[in-house]
């Protein structure tokens, strides 16, 4: 009887080995399911930055609003009858009438010099 005890014992833990340790055993199948889970994120960020794109494209190719807008912004382009103002950042403004020798630099045109009318 207790032969019969210790070979059943031993049997189970046979059958059991493959299925925690084994090739398809559950640690495996934890370990995938967690890969899973990080290849179905990436995916759906993917998926995010496709439509996007997919929604550029049809914008440039159904009308002329989006060239214009990337014209405009990548390349500085402006209409015919409109003045590009371009503003440094950090920069101190001059009010009209303000000469630059109270800012320490040379008079200019504004200041009462030389002017090239």
């Amino acid at each position: 009887m207790r032969l019969l005890l210790i070979v059943l014992v031993l049997l189970t833990a046979i059958t059991q080995y493959p299925l925690w340790w084994g090739k398809g055993g559950w640690l495996r199948v934890r370990e995938l399911e967690t890969r899973l889970q990080t290849q179905e994120e990436t995916n759906e960020a993917l998926a995010a930055r496709n439509n996007a794109l997919a929604a550029e494209v049809q914008d440039l190719t159904a009308g002329t609003d989006a060239i214009e807008e990337r014209a405009r912004a990548e390349m500085g382009m402006v209409q015919e009858d409109e003045v590009f103002v371009h503003l440094l950042p950090g920069s101190q403004s001059q009010q009209p009438g303000q000469s630059s020798v109270s800012q320490g630099g040379s008079p200019g045109p504004a200041a009462g010099g030389p002017s090239s009318r």
